[in-house]
């Protein structure tokens, strides 16, 4: 691989230098040229229905990016099952099937959601491997009225909102082969959990796990009980990267987008801010990027980036413009 690799570094958010040499880094032509002869049942209908709010990924994307990182990951899923039977054979005791687990973490805005579903998708058509499910941790923050009388609704996002003792518990049941298993929902039209409601994940062969904090360590100097962190359950981590002025630009225009949809809806969360106008729209989610998304990015997402196996750096066109893999 060492053909392929750049001097480039991390890009303007990341550590670069010395960080940059636990990577390969692969141009799009580059890593679209390590796709095999595979191919995915996918129509342009099927692609709109992936395509979160002001992403613009296309069927050539998918064929030059997803469907390379399909095939590695199709890699790891086996090597993975053969090493859980070699363990289990060695302990003398049955094959737990555990599914394989992906953490797929980055900023708000950034097109995690459209990732994981594309993933999913791709995943989903290989034979080894056709029951694939996204988990959310959207679904594990603390309700709204929980984070109003904690003071915390300020802080929707931040570690400290996620119910991760939960999580942990979730993800560890998979881990341990449980059949079945439930996930909180989290609705974005109300902006809020859905109260005694659940997701159920029946058998499955891959869960992409998608979130902001979800590659994050402990804060330094915590001295909470020594617990399991989310990222110890992942086979595989990946992080979507941008530049944060071009993810702030992507933030605003979702807001916009999201109180435009909300206008005929009283019921949805954006609909309060229906009456304000494009440039006072523009000003109050710029204000709430540079209090509440930008820090959160700087403090605890991005920090995390490094730790991924598989980095997805996007332009600001939303498309993908390199894809660094981590050495073994």
């Amino acid at each position: 691989m060492d053909d392929f690799q750049s001097s480039r570094g991390l890009g303007q958010n990341g550590s670069g230098g010395n960080i940059a040499a636990a990577f390969d880094e692969f141009s799009v032509t580059e890593w679209a040229e390590l796709r095999q002869s595979i191919s995915v049942d996918l129509c342009e209908d099927d692609v709109a229905k992936m395509r979160g709010e002001g992403e613009v990924i296309d069927l050539l994307e998918i064929e030059r990016i997803y469907l390379p990182l399909s095939q590695l990951l199709s890699f790891y899923v086996l090597a993975s099952r053969d090493l859980r039977e070699a363990r289990s054979t060695f302990l003398r005791k049955t094959n737990t099937n555990a599914p394989f687990l992906i953490g797929l973490a980055g900023s708000v805005a950034v097109g995690k959601s459209t990732a994981a579903r594309v993933l999913r998708e791709v995943l989903s058509q290989w034979p080894e491997h056709p029951s694939v499910h996204v988990v959310t941790t959207d679904g594990f923050l603390r309700p709204n009225a929980w984070l109003d009388d904690h003071g915390l609704m300020h802080r929707k996002g931040f570690p400290e909102s996620y119910d991760v003792r939960t999580l942990v518990d979730f993800l560890a049941k998979l881990k341990a082969g449980c059949p079945e298993v439930a996930a909180p929902v989290y609705s974005h039209r109300v902006y809020d959990i859905v109260a005694d409601t659940f997701e159920r994940i029946v058998k499955p062969d891959i869960v992409i796990v998608e979130g902001l904090n979800v590659l994050q360590v402990r804060a330094e100097g915590e001295r909470e009980e020594p617990r399991p962190l989310v990222s110890d359950f992942f086979d595989f981590s990946m992080y979507v990267d941008a530049d944060e002025p071009v993810v702030k630009q992507w933030y605003v225009d979702r807001f916009l987008s999201f109180r435009d949809s909300a206008l005929d809806d009283p019921q949805a969360f954006f609909h309060r801010f229906r009456s304000l106008s494009d440039s006072d729209g523009t000003m109050f989610a710029e204000r709430i990027w540079d209090s509440i998304n930008g820090p959160n990015l700087r403090e605890n997402v991005l920090p995390t980036r490094d730790r991924a196996n598989l980095i997805l750096r996007k332009n600001p066109d939303h498309s993908v413009g390199s894809v660094q893999l981590r050495r073994l």
